[in-house]
Formats: C-alpha cells, structure tokens, sequence
C-alpha cells in the first residue's frame, strides 16, 4: 500500500475530481446537519450521552435525538439538555421541579437519574434554575451506544486519526480499481 505513490501517479483530473467528491461529501453532510437544526429547533439535534448519570433510561454512548420548539412548556419529568454558563460540554439530566411565575417565566431544576442529589452545584455559582434559554433540545429518540464510536474517538485521539488516515487510503485505493 504506497499512498503516496498512487497519489503520485494520479494526473491532475484523477486528484482534482478526488477534491471534489471529498468537499461534496463535507458540504453534503453539512448541509444535512443545518437542515435538522431548522427542523428540530435544536442547535444541536444529536448528542451522545457521555456519563452513566442517566441509567438506567441512558447509557453511556447513548446517541440522542432532540428537539426544542420554543412553544413547548417544560413539564418535570421530560429528559432535557442543557448547556451552563463557563461549561463547553452539554448535560443531559431529568427535569424533577417546574416554577412557573403568573408572567409566565418558567424555572426548572434538573437531577441525573442515577445521581443522589440535584443538578444546583453544576449550575454556574449563584444559579439556582435553569430557564428555557439553558435547554439546547428535549430527548425524543435514542440509539443504543450508537455514540460509543465518538467516545473512544475523543478519548483516544490517535485512533482517530488512524481511523481517518485508513478511511482515506481505502477510498483513494478504491477509485483506482
């Protein structure tokens, strides 16, 4: 297998055209992506669950569909995600408590499933709700340890890029057949 042999031995049309088909399939599966944004409400449709904090509803791995229509109240005991203030990572938790003021403002509280106390020490000091504005999407659907391939991805970077490096060599090998 000389990769870059036969990259080598590639004319410009052959290597132009293997661009090509590569920036379509980014812009493919982008273009899907901002489309299920539209369409779920959700900035960020699909997440996988990354601690067991949740089992036995969802495990680690766990790929979950969202949604996040602004019509929609939240009532305790839907499954939300939720982003806080100074956290990169989304958490995925139980809504137990809803407030609801008569201006119509609604505050909830969230807990892990499988976690003893509630979610108020992961807010951001000083927080004791969350508002609708923290939910990145509600859980509607969920694939069994379908996410368990970005897991072992994010936490082991090398195989990540080992993964890539045969996938490119697999396709660049594949054209040449």
């Amino acid at each position: 297998m000389d990769l870059f042999g036969d990259l080598r031995r590639m004319n410009k049309r052959q290597l132009y055209y293997q661009v090509l088909n590569f920036a379509m399939i980014v812009s493919s599966a982008l273009m899907i992506w901002k489309g299920l944004i539209v369409v779920t409400g959700s900035e960020s449709p699909i997440v996988v669950v990354l601690s067991g904090s949740m089992e036995p509803a969802f495990h680690r791995g766990d790929l979950l569909f969202l949604t996040n229509f602004q019509e929609d109240p939240i009532r305790a005991g839907e499954i939300v995600v939720f982003k806080v203030e100074g956290r990169d990572i989304p958490i995925v938790h139980r809504v137990i408590k809803v407030h609801e003021k008569e201006n119509g403002d609604i505050k909830f509280l969230t807990k892990g499933d499988n976690n003893e106390v509630d979610d108020r020490g992961l807010y951001k000091e000083g927080q004791n709700w969350l508002e609708k504005k923290d939910v990145v999407g509600r859980a509607r659907g969920f694939l069994p340890y379908v996410g368990m391939v970005t897991i072992i991805m994010n936490d082991y970077p090398k195989f990540k890029y080992a993964v890539l490096a045969i996938m490119g060599a697999f396709v660049l090998l594949k054209r040449e057949s």
